[in-house]
């Protein structure tokens, strides 16, 4: 996997869309992400790669530019055509006739030059003959990137957490309910300070969700197993489920049995914007016990009353 180009990073093309390009940073932050290879350099490498790359294509100005090879594939202002030769610009000397101060027949003179590349230069003489560059002006902050660690209980419900900064700051970032595992967060103007006043950058928080031993998830609905006792099942009852908001009672109706599935309306994935609440799928599973007496009695009695119509017949 290229370190360089974004768009190789990601696996996409450089027509994608938008969606693409999440869809795509998604997968690679849920193979590489640390939490899930730890001690694994290699993975940690491509983890951030990937982030790196996201970080700039999921900005459309950002991508733009780099589509323009204004910048490189790290934010970075690239340097103008011809400059980084001798420490700056090449010697226009080469393959362009030559040129000297005051100008002349065959050769440019210094007016021509800044008629030409005055985009380049800052329009004035500097020291020795040469030019100044034209200051760049405001430029944004560089993003940075953070990573995010949640439980599924706060990715149901939503909360928010605190995120360290180096240096010792802390940001506090509110995640929506319904977030998944490699999604970001970006909070405007909470990067990098911004370059000649221009404006701070973004961060940019990968989050990971951490799994759950009771619950699991299909979009917005949950599903759990619940155990339930025999006479229960059978005759029906009043059970007590635990849901990510807090215990409800529910009725078990008659003749359950293992694998019965009951609903739990709006107990799924907390409501959210244009989302609705997600339900609760509850599996029960029946568990016998120990038996009671009468329970022992009562079945002993069928068998003895099988055995006997069984010799009778």
């Amino acid at each position: 996997m290229s370190a360089g180009d974004p768009y190789q990073v990601l696996g996409v093309a450089r027509t994608a869309s938008q969606d693409e390009i999440r869809k795509a940073y998604r997968k690679l932050a849920k193979k590489y992400h640390p939490d899930f290879n730890p001690g694994d350099k290699e993975a940690e490498e491509k983890f951030k790669a990937a982030s790196q790359a996201n970080d700039l294509l999921s900005d459309e100005a950002q991508r733009a530019r780099y589509d323009r090879g204004e910048i490189d594939a790290t934010g970075q202002e690239r340097a103008p055509p011809g400059y980084g030769a001798h420490g700056g610009y090449r010697d226009f000397g080469e393959g362009m006739g030559g040129f000297r101060q005051g100008g002349g027949a065959g050769g440019f003179s210094t007016e021509d030059l800044s008629d030409l590349f005055g985009g380049m230069f800052g329009g004035g003489r500097g020291g020795g003959g040469g030019f100044n560059r034209r200051p760049s002006g405001p430029q944004p902050g560089q993003d940075r990137s953070y990573n995010l660690t949640v439980s599924f209980i706060d990715s149901v419900l939503g909360t928010t957490s605190r995120v360290s900064l180096p240096g010792g700051s802390t940001l506090d970032v509110r995640i929506p309910p319904g977030i998944e595992s490699g999604q970001v967060l970006r909070l405007r103007g909470k990067g990098g300070e911004g370059i000649q006043g221009g404006p701070a950058g973004d961060a940019l928080i990968t989050v990971t969700v951490t799994p759950d031993d009771q619950y699991t998830r299909e979009g917005r609905d949950l599903r759990q197993t619940l155990p339930v006792d025999l006479k229960t099942a059978i005759l029906g009852g009043p059970i007590t489920v635990p849901t990510p908001s807090g215990a409800v009672r529910m009725n078990v109706p008659a003749d359950s049995d293992t694998g019965t599935v009951l609903r739990l309306k709006g107990r799924g994935v907390k409501e959210h914007g244009k989302h609705e609440a997600g339900n609760l799928y509850v599996r029960l599973e029946v568990h016998i016990g120990k038996a009671d007496e009468k329970l022992k009695a009562f079945l002993k009695g069928q068998d003895a009353e099988e055995e006997a119509a069984s010799s009778a017949g």
